[in-house]
């Protein structure tokens, strides 16, 4: 019996989702014996250099595409040109046509996975400047790579793309800035996810699973419940699922 996937594919905040109290950890623990949750979160990319991944992760010969795919990128691509990160900057227009081509592709795996795109995350300008002193020192930067506003930009077209193709999506920047002091309850970084932060993705990303028809009670445990089974015939749990001989 094959336990369906659930792919998480992104940049570093998607690499860190299992990190302790990553938003990644508690989809796995709500999933449990239910779905695989795979991770594959990749930091500092961008689009432009996950398009190199996207043939190796979801292959189209595959007879067991995942069920649902989580698409997160923006926050590398939203680098701005002339700034200490501009070598992960991807132009706003190619961002959306390498969103499109990984939904083409998705798509094309499999007519029946739920795809989720998730804009980046508010930037906060203050949290980078802080975060790149407490790294650097004097020699750190006097202008962030990044801007809020920017960013926004980028999550508007992650938005403008998943309306396009009919898809599912977290805007993310917009979410998070419906809390005061967002900046440091959310970012610890400026731009990575505290706990807290962790914790909205997580429960927004269930939200989505939820009303794409994938909650966790729709899915059926993998194997027959410890208390399914007989101690005398403990064979007869498994007949159907493991075309065991009884």
């Amino acid at each position: 019996m094959m336990r369906p996937k659930i792919v998480l594919f992104g940049d570093s905040i998607t690499e860190q989702s299992i990190r302790e109290n990553g938003w990644g950890v508690p989809l796995a623990n709500a999933y449990s014996r239910r779905a695989d949750i795979l991770v594959r979160g990749y930091g500092g990319y961008n689009t432009r250099w996950a398009m190199f991944l996207l043939k190796h992760l979801f292959p189209l010969d595959s007879t067991t595409p995942p069920i649902a795919t989580t698409i997160f990128f923006g926050a590398n691509d939203a680098a701005l040109l002339g700034r200490t990160s501009e070598r992960q900057h991807v132009p706003i227009e190619e961002f959306k046509e390498n969103l499109r081509k990984f939904v083409r592709h998705l798509k094309e795996c499999s007519q029946t996975m739920q795809i989720v795109l998730i804009t980046p995350p508010p930037l906060s300008e203050e949290g980078r400047l802080e975060y790149a002193k407490s790294q650097y020192g004097e020699n750190a930067t006097k202008v962030p790579e990044r801007t809020n506003e920017v960013t926004g930009q980028y999550a508007n077209a992650c938005v403008e793309v998943a309306n396009e193709f009919g898809v599912w999506y977290i805007n993310l920047w917009s979410k998070m800035q419906e809390t005061a002091n967002w900046q440091t309850k959310f970012l610890r970084d400026g731009l990575h996810l505290t706990t807290e932060g962790n914790t909205v993705l997580y429960e927004e990303v269930i939200k989505v699973f939820n009303e794409a028809g994938l909650s966790v009670d729709n899915l059926s445990f993998d194997f027959p419940h410890h208390s399914k089974i007989d101690s005398e015939h403990p064979e007869r749990a498994f007949q159907e699922v493991c075309d065991v001989p009884v």
